[in-house]
């Protein structure tokens, strides 16, 4: 009876197109975007949509120290953060983090989604009557840390800070309140009005917590995120990021006030009853971070290959949605069925890597390609990649940006 029960779960996910194929990538090292399909060694694909946003996962500094660390300590952290898991890389890279965020504190955990889920948890457990306002498309993390309590929430529209505005002002001086957004929107590729949410925050008595993980390592001065680029990092109160993209590791963490962060520490069960992440992983974090806070080669990298990337893009007529003003770029494909179709075309005929990004991710009708060149990305690999999407485009009739407009108008 269950299994049937689960069966017709999936058969529908599958007739939707919303069904979630997973492709064995195994990325090469120190030939990074390139990658092996699973039983396939003869030969390499292009991997297009990894969050390695700057190729520190296979960059020496990193490897190295990872390495180096491994010989020293062994492979696991033996516990939580309580019972033998703290170990000194751990106060390293807390210190890093801090610095870097221009915060008295920070605090790391096992996973950026844990970060998030664990925080919020906590915070609106903590503070009695507290209100949460968030924006509609922020992260599955941020979501379900809400969701996890019985506090009032309350969604306000995209980016609308008038909405928002309108919100807060009902609301008591006096009652706690939260303003929960990202920097930049990891589907859309567009930026969250930071200043003007931080003006709003200190006009009717709310806590700042910003989600830079799409950020940090690529924006603002050493790469410290969006909020720094603006000079207004020291005005938000918490600063949530991970080690899992453009630092290239796994990992989550938040910065902030010692006050705040000891509170944390003292009280989400997120934090307090997971194994700590292991003295390699935190070493090549740490490393990385470092690395990038005096380094802006990748950076400057990923910043003009996105902009040929882009243009090349836009010259062959292939829609990158407006809404992308960063690295991000979403290509709409608009039908799930066509998307998972012209991700395999890519993959077997042109041996280029992108994940469709279908419903729930993203709504239906916005069915999307998210592509993210890299500092590792050649000039080759972007002409490949539009030759190839233009050629399955019309092999499978998926709409160019004039057609689209034509469609529009």
């Amino acid at each position: 009876m269950y299994d049937r029960f689960f069966e017709e779960k999936i058969t529908s996910l599958k007739n939707s197109g919303q069904y979630r194929e997973y492709t064995v990538i195994n990325r090469i090292n120190g030939q990074y975007p390139l990658a092996h399909l699973d039983g396939k060694q003869d030969t390499s694909v292009v991997v297009w949509c990894s969050n390695d946003y700057l190729g520190m996962s296979q960059h020496q500094v990193t490897t190295s120290a990872m390495l180096d660390s491994i010989k020293k300590y062994g492979a696991g952290s033996g516990g939580s953060r309580n019972i033998g898991g703290t170990h000194h890389q751990c106060l390293l890279l807390e210190s890093s983090i801090a610095d870097w965020h221009n915060k008295e504190d920070a605090l790391i955990f096992p996973t950026g989604y844990g970060s998030n889920d664990a925080t919020l948890q906590c915070l609106l457990r903590l503070m009695p009557d507290c209100i949460i306002f968030s924006d509609e498309l922020n992260h599955a993390s941020i979501v379900n840390g809400i969701r996890s309590t019985k506090a009032d929430r309350t969604i306000f529209k995209h980016n609308d800070t008038a909405q928002l505005e309108k919100l807060l002002a009902k609301e008591p001086i006096d009652r706690p309140k939260i303003i929960v957004f990202e920097s930049i929107y990891s589907m859309d590729g567009d930026i969250a009005p930071i200043s003007e949410i931080s003006n709003l925050a200190k006009k009717y008595n709310a806590i700042t917590y910003i989600d830079e993980v799409h950020a940090i390592g690529m924006y603002g001065p050493r790469g410290a995120g969006i909020s720094a680029e603006l000079g207004i990092q020291h005005e938000i109160d918490i600063i949530q990021g991970t080690m899992a993209k453009a630092i290239g590791m796994i990992g989550g963490y938040i910065a902030g006030s010692s006050a705040l962060i000891d509170c944390i520490r003292s009280f989400a069960s997120g934090f307090i009853f997971t194994t700590s992440l292991p003295p390699s992983t935190v070493s090549a974090c740490y490393s990385s971070i470092e690395y990038l806070k005096e380094n802006n080669q990748e950076r400057e990298d990923l910043h003009k290959k996105t902009k040929t990337l882009r243009n090349a893009l836009q010259n062959a007529h292939i829609s990158i949605m407006k809404s992308s003003e960063t690295h991000i770029l979403p290509i709409l494909i608009g039908d799930a069925l066509k998307c998972k179709a012209a991700a395999k075309l890519l993959l077997v005929n042109h041996g280029i890597y992108l994940q469709p990004i279908n419903s729930p991710t993203v709504p239906v009708g916005t069915e999307r390609f998210r592509v993210n060149v890299t500092p590792n990305h050649t000039e080759k690999h972007i002409e490949d990649l539009v030759n190839a999407m233009t050629h399955v485009f019309n092999e499978l009739n998926i709409p160019f940006s004039d057609e689209l407009h034509k469609k529009s108008a």
